[in-house]
């Protein structure tokens, strides 16, 4: 799983073109949307993609994004629950 949030904190800075965060920065229990880093709609929607073409896993309802973009820890967790790409 560690080796999960650390792929994936690089992968939100670069997808998201975060030039004023850096990935060590991401804390893995912190709020993604709405929190420090500014999250919006357009960000996660973006992150879908990221998600769904690196890990082959679908995001297709609000009720299942929300708990998934929770924070970075819960985003890796549906990943290895739900993608049949080997994660980290």
């Amino acid at each position: 799983m560690d080796k999960l949030l650390s792929e994936l904190k690089v992968k939100i800075v670069k997808t998201l073109n975060l030039t004023d965060i850096h990935p060590e920065e991401i804390d893995a229990d912190a709020r993604l949307v709405g929190g420090r880093m500014g999250l919006d709609s357009i960000d996660v929607l973006e992150l879908v993609m990221m998600m769904e073409k690196d890990y082959a896993v679908k995001i297709d309802n609000k009720e299942i994004g929300a708990k998934v973009f929770a924070s970075l820890r819960s985003m890796a967790e549906y990943i290895t629950d739900h993608s049949p790409v080997p994660a980290g």
